[in-house]
This record gives C-alpha cells, structure tokens and sequence, in this order.
C-alpha cells in the first residue's frame, strides 16, 4: 500500500460463491478504480435497492392469485353515515320496532313467528336469571325484557298470552245481533268516487250483523249535541298518539285505541307505586261519579298489558262532544308496560260495543253513545308523521285532507273496524300483488302496519340491504335506504298509499345505522293497518252506516 503520492489503493474483493463453477470474482470489479467514499456510497445504494426489491416481491408474493378472489364473500363494516340526517321527531330507542311488532301480535291473539318467539324466550331466561349480558345487544335485550315484564309475569290471562292465543279484546264477548239505530246522515264532504262506494247517506249492506246495540245494554248514557275536537300528540318516535279527556271535571292524557271497546283510567284505588309519574282520576273529587255496584272489568292487550278492576259511570267529555253517564273503568290492577308508560294516563277504545269487557253487563263505548246526538254519527283520526294531529266527534273537516274521501263497507261481526283489502302495489307503476279474501283492521291503538308475508316480501324486494333480522324479530334494512310507497286496497273501492318515509320506523340499536320496517308480516288474518297507516292517510268512521272512508292528507 502507498501513501497519498497518487498510488491507487487496492481493496480486497468481496466474493460470494459461483454458480458456474469454482472460480472466484469480485462483486464490483471497477470499484478498484475509485475513491473509497465513492465506493462505501455506492455500497450503501446497492443495499438499499436490494432491501426495495425484496420488499416489492414480497407485496407481490402476498397478493391472491386472480382465481382465489371470491366475489361478495367480504364482510364491511357498518358504520353511521355522517351525511344522514333523520326527521325531525325520529328519535325511537333501540328496540322500539321489536316491542311494537310483539305487542300487535299479542294484541290480536296472533301465533309468534320463531325469530319473535325465541326473542321473548331470551327475554325471559335474563329476567329469571337477573343476570346481564356484554354484547351489543345486551341494551335491547333488556328493553324488550321490561316491555315482557307484563306478558310473563302472571294477571289474568299471561299464561294464555306467552302462548300466542290473547283472549281478551281479541275474541270479545258480544252476544249482539241488532243494527246501529243512528239515523244516516248526508255529508257533502264524504261524496264516493265514482266506483259505487257506500256513501255517509247510505246504508251499508250485509255487514251489520253483530253490531254492538244487541248486548249492550248497560246503563243508559246522555249525549249532548255538539262536535268534540281535540288533538293528538305523538310520544317520542310515533309509537302512540296521545290526547286530552275530561272525567268528572279531571284531565287525563290518555290513548285513543279504535282496536278495543273499554275506557279505563289509572285513579286513586292503585298503590302509591303504581300511579307514580301519572294524572290520577279521583271518584271522590267528581260530583257526578256514580258506582256501578257488581260490575267488574278485565282487559288484556296481548303485549301482556293489561287491566281490571271495578266500573262506575261519569261524565266524560272529549274536546266539546259530551257524554254523561259514561262507563269509567277504574284499574285496580294495571301491568307493568303501563305503570311505565307515564305518558299515557288509560285508553278510549273506540271499537265497536261488543268488545268490551264490563261483566256482568257489556257497556257501550264513549263514541257508540255519543253518536246518536252527534251532527254527524262519525269520527276522524288525523294522525300526522312527528307532529301533531286531532282526533274529531261529529264532522268530517275537509281541510284536512286531499280530494274526496273513498267510502267502503265495514265488517261489524269481529267487533273491529275491518273491510276487504286484496291488493298492493310497491311504487308508481310497480308489480301488484294480490291476497285473495285479504282483510285489514283499521287501528290507531296498533303502532305498526302488519300485512300478508307475501305482500312484506313483494315490498322489501325493492329495498336494496333489506333483510329478515332473527336477532330483531322482523325485517330490517339500512337506515339511508330509499323506501317506496306502497298503494293498499281499502275495500275493493279505492288504492290508499302509505309513504315510504313512514315505514322507516326505527334503529335497531345504537348506532342508527340499521332500522326496523314500520311495515311486517302478520303470521294470520286479518291484517292489521296500524299508525303507520294512519300517518298517511286521513281517515273517518261511520257508526251510522258502518263504513270507513280514506283519503290522503292535505299537505
């Protein structure tokens, strides 16, 4: 080696073996030639490409061959969409669609389906047990265990209930055979369309059989002449629509239901436990409260809610339509849903009169005794998407809806207010489906709209993630989701359509990324056309002529 007098420094090659054979070369033959700062930096770049390229073949090596990528077999992350804005008022709690959908079955004695059945199944092993569990569901789990707190917890008839097979409202115990004697009534608003649709001044034929005179022989009650208007309030997410009766000169709030026959009220004879949070009716505060010695009252609404106790009578009016010597149900006993429920103080059922419960002697309803004496022998639900609405005794207001209203006849014989509906269409100019011998309930006390499954599955075919949940009971979809209308038949005269908008009812859980469809399958018939129905149609009922008119809402 030489110092810095110009001579070349020679470095000893680096070798690494030859494929080709024994002989040995160096790694970077012209190195030799250069300074060693060049040579250590080109070494350094070698190293580095050399740990890029590897790294480049490992990605590569990494990647699935093209015939090993299975289409639609990923799983993505649902998460809330940040763009997503819910109405005004759509505020449910989780669950809210599961307990709506139980609750209906169980209110007209309808047969569980098994995703349902094992629901409240789970339900009720957690209640037993006390114990909690972890997962995402646990907060629904425990919602629908408190609404089932009634439903399996013992009174009157639980046991028949948990079975599917209600007994209470659902069957009736009406031995009446007469006709309304309501004299018919023109009203110029109510004029049919042009298909023959029985009119407010006519009567309807051959569907009065078992109407609710014959066996309502209670004591009698006064009306005085005037048409009652009062509002309706929805309940956070739509679930009941609540309105102000006056008893005795005491307001309650309480819940209109045209799917039951019996006004009772939480009063004075319940524990201090069980009015907490409630408007309490007093009969020692009412000058014109009577009791009816012996008459008894028993109630259940499927859901495992229910009520009895004893009757007396009192005046009762209803936004200006007046009754004296009404039927007032006193609860002695009331279920846990209703205990929990303080927004509602009891129900107006405004079925007809042969489903009341009063034993020894039926009693008449509050609109079955007003009628004679009313302008007209009708009342109106309005019931409006997260706002308010009213309920009316004795006119029809044609402000409040589109068009003329589309008359057809009702069935009296179940006691409910139920016609023919056979046919559906999903969206304008979709395909028809058609249910032969269908029939629907009309109910403002039912929250959700229950049809035949083979009309559920026409529909949700046309939502796009739509799914039948076994872990909610019922089909759900993404909240985002693009709903359709939907046109129902209302008694072979006229389409009536439920919006979209209002079947999106509910998220399932906490996350508001999935909801639960306001529209379901009922396992049996009839079907049973709840609030969601109501929401987009303005609807009438005639006690004068038995039948029903709809038309959509005025804007």
């Amino acid at each position: 080696m030489s110092g810095s007098d110009g001579a070349r420094v020679q470095h000893a090659s680096i070798n690494v073996p030859d494929p080709m054979g024994d002989q040995r070369r160096p790694i970077c033959p012209t190195c030799l030639d250069q300074p060693v700062s060049l040579h250590l930096s080109i070494i350094a770049a070698c190293i580095d490409l050399t740990f890029l390229l590897l790294a480049l073949i490992s990605f590569v090596l990494a990647a699935p061959f093209p015939e090993q990528i299975q289409k639609r077999s990923f799983k993505v992350e649902r998460v809330p969409n940040p763009h997503f804005k819910r109405a005004a008022g759509h505020k449910r709690a989780p669950g809210a669609g599961t307990r709506a959908l139980l609750k209906t079955y169980r209110k007209y004695g309808m047969p569980l389906p098994e995703a349902l059945a094992a629901i409240t199944a789970n339900a009720a092993s957690v209640s037993k047990a006390g114990s909690s569990t972890s997962s995402s569901d646990g907060a629904l789990v425990s919602e629908i265990t408190t609404a089932l707190e009634g439903l399996l917890g013992g009174g009157g008839n639980a046991n028949a209930n948990a079975n599917g097979n209600a007994n209470g409202n659902a069957k009736g115990n009406g031995n009446g055979k007469g006709h309304h004697s309501h004299p018919a009534q023109s009203q110029t608003a109510a004029t049919p369309a042009a298909t023959g649709a029985a009119t407010n001044g006519s009567t309807s034929t051959g569907n009065s059989t078992g109407s609710s005179t014959g066996s309502s022989t209670g004591s009698a009650a006064n009306s005085t002449n005037g048409v009652g208007v009062v509002a309706n309030n929805p309940t956070s997410g739509d679930t009941e629509y609540l309105s102000q009766v006056t008893i005795g000169g005491q307001a309650m709030v309480m819940d209109f239901d045209s799917g039951s026959s019996d006004l009772w009220v939480f009063n004075t004879q319940l524990t201090a436990a069980e009015q907490q949070g409630h408007t309490i009716f007093d009969p020692q505060k009412s000058s014109t409260f009577q009791q009816l010695n012996g008459a008894t009252f028993s109630i259940s609404y499927g859901d495992g809610s229910g009520a009895a106790g004893n009757v007396g009578t009192d005046t009762v009016n209803i936004g200006g339509a007046t009754v004296t010597s009404q039927a007032i149900e006193l609860a002695t006993a009331v279920s846990q849903s209703f205990i929990q429920d303080t927004s509602s103080n009891g129900l107006v059922g405004l079925a007809f009169s042969k489903l009341n419960t009063v034993q020894p002697q039926q009693q008449k309803t509050f609109f079955d005794n007003a009628a004679a004496t009313l302008p007209e022998p009708v009342f109106t639900a309005d019931l409006r998407h997260a706002a308010a609405g009213t309920y009316e005794f004795g006119a029809i207001d044609n402000t409040k809806f589109t068009g003329s209203l589309n008359w057809a006849a009702v069935n009296t014989s179940t006691g409910f207010w139920q016609f023919s509906s056979q046919t559906f269409t999903v969206g304008t100019g979709g395909s028809t489906t058609n249910v032969p011998g269908g029939q629907a309930i009309a109910d403002t006390g039912t929250t959700l709209m229950l049809a035949d499954s083979s009309v559920v599955n026409a529909y949700y075919s046309q939502v796009q993630g739509a799914a039948n949940d076994a872990s909610v009971g019922g089909v759900t979809f993404p909240c985002s989701a693009t709903l359709p209308d939907l046109a129902v038949d209302i008694g072979g005269t006229f389409m009536a359509t439920v919006s979209g908008t209002d079947i999106n009812f509910a998220p399932v859980d906490q996350t508001g990324t999935t909801c639960f469809g306001g529209l379901q399958a009922t396992t049996s018939s009839p079907q049973i056309y709840g609030d969601i129905f109501f929401k987009s149609n303005f609807v009438a009922f005639n006690i004068g002529n038995n039948s029903l008119g709809v038309a959509p809402h005025q804007a």
